[in-house]
Parts: C-alpha cells; sequence; structure tokens
C-alpha cells in the first residue's frame, strides 16, 4: 500500500464535490459563488497563480473575474478597485495577489478587503478570529494542510505536531489550527536548538520553512506523517519540497509529494471558503 498523500487527486475529489453542490445551489438560487483575482504587475509565478485559479473556478461553476494592473498602479487605484469589489454583490470573494509590486503597501489593501470576503484569511480581523477560534476564514494552505491529515484519516488529537517555519502564512495559522484540533504543538524556525532532535519528536510534521529538502528523512521518526509545504525551484526545472523526499518516504507512514501535495489544496480551499463566503452572504 502506497504511503503518499495524493494532494492533487484529493483536490480534485473537492473540485468535483463542489463542483455539485454550485450546480445544485444555482438551480434553487439562479445565482453562483464569485470569486475576484486582482493580479498587479508581470511578475510570472503569480500570473500562473491567477490562471490556475480562475481555470479551477470555472470548472467549479464559480463566476470568476480576474482584474490585471500593470505595474504602475497607484496605492488609491488599487484601494478603488477593492472598494468597489467589496460592494459587489455578485463577488462573494476577494484575492489580491501577493507579492504586490515595490511602492504599493500589501498590508493596508489587505485591511481594505471586506473580511466578510476576506477568503484568503489574511485580514487582522480573520487573523485576530483565527486566534480565538472563530474566523470567517482560514487561510488556504493551511486549511489544505489539515483537510489532507483529515482525508488521510491521520488522528490529529493528542499528537505530538512540529511546525517547522513560522510565516504568518502558514506557519502560524497550522499551528493555531492543529492546537485547536488537540494536538500538542511546538513550532520551529532557525534559531530552535537541536531542529533534528525536535522534529525526531514528531507525530505530525509540518514542513513550511521555505528550504529545499532541508528536513532530512533520519530527522523523521518511523511511522511519523509528513506534510511537506514548501515548492523550491533548484536548477532550471526540478521542483523540491522542504523535506528530502526520497529519505523521508522510507520512514514516514504517510508523506505529501512535492509538487502534487498541498499546492493543488491551496486552489480546492479557496474555491471552498468562497463558497462559504457565498453561503454566508445569503
Amino acid at each position: 500500500m502506497s504511503n503518499i498523500l495524493d494532494g492533487k487527486q484529493i483536490a480534485k475529489d473537492i473540485r468535483e464535490e463542489l463542483r455539485k453542490e454550485v450546480a445544485e445551489l444555482k438551480e434553487k438560487t439562479g445565482r453562483v459563488p464569485g470569486l475576484a483575482v486582482v493580479l498587479v504587475g508581470e511578475d510570472p509565478a503569480s500570473a500562473t497563480y491567477v490562471r490556475m485559479k480562475g481555470k479551477a473556478c470555472e470548472q467549479a461553476g464559480f463566476l470568476s473575474r480576474t482584474h490585471r494592473l500593470s505595474e504602475t498602479t497607484s496605492q488609491r487605484e488599487l484601494l478603488d478597485l477593492v472598494n468597489e469589489l467589496n460592494e459587489d454583490d455578485e463577488i462573494h470573494g476577494i484575492l489580491v495577489q501577493l507579492p504586490l509590486p515595490d511602492g504599493l503597501d500589501d498590508q493596508e489593501v489587505l485591511k481594505a478587503i471586506n473580511p466578510e470576503k476576506d477568503v484568503d484569511g489574511f485580514h487582522p480581523l480573520n487573523v485576530g478570529r483565527l486566534m480565538t477560534g472563530d474566523p470567517y476564514f482560514v487561510p488556504c494552505t493551511p486549511r489544505g494542510v489539515i483537510e489532507l491529515l483529515d482525508r488521510g484519516n491521520v488522528e490529529i488529537k493528542g499528537k505530538k505536531a512540529v511546525v517547522v517555519g513560522r510565516s504568518n502564512i502558514v506557519g502560524k495559522p497550522a499551528a493555531l489550527l492543529l492546537l485547536q484540533r488537540h494536538a500538542t504543538v511546538t513550532i520551529c524556525h532557525s534559531r530552535t536548538q537541536d531542529l533534528p532532535g525536535v522534529v525526531r519528536e514528531a507525530d505530525i510534521v509540518v514542513a513550511a520553512v521555505g528550504r529545499p529538502e532541508m528536513v532530512r528523512g533520519d530527522w523523521i521518526k518511523e511511522g511519523a506523517v509528513v506534510i511537506d509545504v514548501g515548492v523550491n525551484r533548484v536548477g532550471e526545472k526540478k521542483l523540491v519540497g522542504d523535506v528530502a523526499f526520497d529519505e523521508a518516504k522510507d520512514v514516514a507512514s504517510l508523506i505529501t509529494p512535492v509538487p502534487g501535495g498541498v499546492g493543488p489544496m491551496t486552489i480546492a480551499m479557496l474555491l471552498q471558503n468562497t463558497l462559504e463566503a457565498f453561503k454566508n452572504h445569503g
């Protein structure tokens, strides 16, 4: 039996579930969830992500709108667009693709999004509500991590979980979600003493540090579950995670590949958040 936790297949299953639900909602109400994605500038990675999000929306039967703005867009113009989308009844989720070009204040832009349309879960209000266990929306990648564990039938309650990485986007929210599910959670970072020793204690490892293959196979406890959030480009074409996959897969009971693990789940969770925003909107 394979120990690969196939995020690509699980995300495909989720998108099909969402497609069916959206079709039923459209039949009942004549309306569908709407997602607006704002892309400023020409960053190639951002443009690729935006295309993937748009395609996933259309396949699931969502309304998808992409607003492409030039690199020279001013802060005022960007904020005006966000305010327009806040008032648009056809749009239930707003996502401003980060990073923004130099000279634009991403925090001010994120704060301008209506928290009830903040399907990325980055608004300070949603961050605070996540801390208290009652967010409008959970950030998509950490939510995808938990969904992978659930669909892999991994027991979280009572387990030791180690999160390697403390970013606001993945590490901290993933740790909070694991804590809410009654895991005992340790957050590690570059200043953690004896990092390999700490990781070896874990029943569940979430690697989100952004360093290629930093977590080695001999850091993993026999039978641990490994969720690799990292996507690192090595050379011209090769993508690797934060975990040395070939070493770790022989030790782990379940492990996500890169690519094809957490990445597809992020987009599936974005659609899930947008559907929930639509339902909350009434």
